[in-house]
């Protein structure tokens, strides 16, 4: 009877999980295609038509709270959807990119591998990784030597 039981608990847990899936991956290429279309010229040439329209209607409305209202409205509720886009986006840009820098880091010989996920480091220790390059570049400057020849343990 336990038994039924959990594995109905794991078959429903999968059937959410799935669904939530589902749900993530149909945002995922919603917002990716939404980030190409209006951030394209023709989409910005669109909202600049949008604003041309408004501002030409004014004298109809007699520029009006209503009128002015329309506009205040409907460019807030663009700006706030495209929060979520644009954050999903560079979110996934980003992992993309920290992953091909870890993969490169990986397979360069002489690389040091403690540079791998750097971004789950606290600022207290990126701001000293920070001074550790800085440290590098100076020697190198004076040294009259390109950073490429100074060795990690040459920068402590």
């Amino acid at each position: 009877m336990a038994q039924e039981t959990q594995a109905g608990k794991l078959k429903e847990h999968e059937k959410e999980r799935d669904f939530f899936c589902v749900v993530s991956d149909a945002f995922r290429v919603f917002a990716r295609r939404c980030s190409v279309a209006l951030g394209s010229a023709w989409a910005f040439a669109g909202a600049v038509l949008v604003i041309l329209v408004w501002i030409l209607t004014g004298p109809t409305f007699h520029f009006s709270d209503t009128w002015q209202l329309i506009i205040n409205t409907a460019t807030t509720i663009v700006t706030f959807l495209m929060v979520f886009l644009i954050q999903n986006t560079q979110n996934r840009d980003a992992k993309a990119v920290h992953l091909k820098l870890d993969e490169v880091i990986r397979a360069l010989k002489g690389a040091r591998n403690q540079l791998v996920d750097l971004e789950n480091l606290s600022d207290e220790d990126l701001k000293k990784l920070e001074k550790q390059f800085q440290h590098l570049r100076k020697k190198a400057e004076r040294d009259g030597i390109g950073s490429r020849n100074v060795t990690p343990a040459e920068s402590r």
